[in-house]
């Protein structure tokens, strides 16, 4: 990848500084607030809240005028959106693949690349000394990321920041997916299914074997009038999730992963699928 690609790595994103004082490129604060509403596709009500928010301590007259307390909030903002985004529309996630994902999407890396792409760091306003010796912190453009995230929930509210953030991280978010749930095979058929079938998986309960206090379960995933090969599990959700594990194997003409002939017992060392 183009090392001057925005989209690159942590160490290859290009970032563009210039400073207030337009000195530097003829970019002056007011030109810096335009540039950034027409990034953003939002205009103002209360344009002091976006001069904050892309201030830097750096060019700040005083501490308190900086982005530094929108950050604050800002990255509350990003973590609520995005939680909420990833328990709507991946339903069968548990606890722990959901951190995982959120995790990853709320990165410095994710919010820097994103920062550099919508091109923000060019509507920092900064002091002539980060421009001149390059000496900025790394987390610089991540920090005005998430100060813009919170000055258009301040002056436009969470309908306004949700669709952004959505339409800004949606590539950080599908990498994440793919990444950290992998092993969430109800969820990536369903992904699937819905996608490509124009239809949601339901799990059919075949048959239950042994004790009450050591029951085994034979679960099959049907999708339309289609019924996949079931699978065991020693619970109800291991074995959904084998079952959709197998239905996938069946849609990509793979051998079957989880044989249905009888019920076994998980292999030394195996983790429950469900577990995180």
């Amino acid at each position: 990848m183009n090392p001057s690609d925005p989209r690159s790595t942590d160490a290859a994103i290009a970032i563009h500084l210039v400073d207030g004082t337009g000195d530097i490129d003829g970019t002056d604060q007011g030109s810096k607030l335009d540039r950034c509403q027409d990034i953003v596709r939002y205009r103002f009500q209360d344009e002091s809240l976006l001069l904050s928010a892309l201030t830097h301590a750096s060019g700040a007259s005083h501490r308190l005028a900086s982005n530094e307390r929108l950050e604050f909030l800002g990255d509350a903002v990003l973590g609520l959106t995005v939680c909420q985004w990833l328990y709507e529309d991946y339903p069968e996630y548990n606890e722990g693949d959901l951190t995982k994902i959120k995790s990853a999407v709320v990165s410095r890396r994710s919010c820097g690349k994103a920062a550099c792409a919508l091109g923000l760091d060019r509507c920092l306003i900064v002091g002539r000394g980060v421009t001149r010796n390059r000496s900025f912190p790394k987390s610089l453009v991540s920090d005005v990321f998430e100060s813009v995230v919170a000055a258009l929930y301040l002056d436009g509210g969470s309908d306004v920041v949700t669709a952004r953030i959505k339409e800004w991280l949606s590539e950080e978010v599908r990498t994440a997916v793919e990444n950290q749930g992998a092993n969430n095979y109800k969820s990536s058929l369903q992904q699937y299914a819905q996608r490509e079938l124009s239809n949601t998986p339901i799990y059919r309960l075949v048959r239950e074997s042994g004790p009450d206090h050591r029951k085994s379960f034979l679960i099959s995933a049907v999708i339309a009038d289609r019924q996949f090969s079931a699978a065991w599990g020693s619970n109800k959700k291991d074995a959904e999730q084998r079952a959709a594990s197998n239905a996938l194997a069946e849609l990509h003409s793979q051998p079957l992963p989880f044989p249905s002939e009888s019920p076994t017992k998980e292999l030394p060392g195996e983790e429950s699928l469900d577990s995180e």
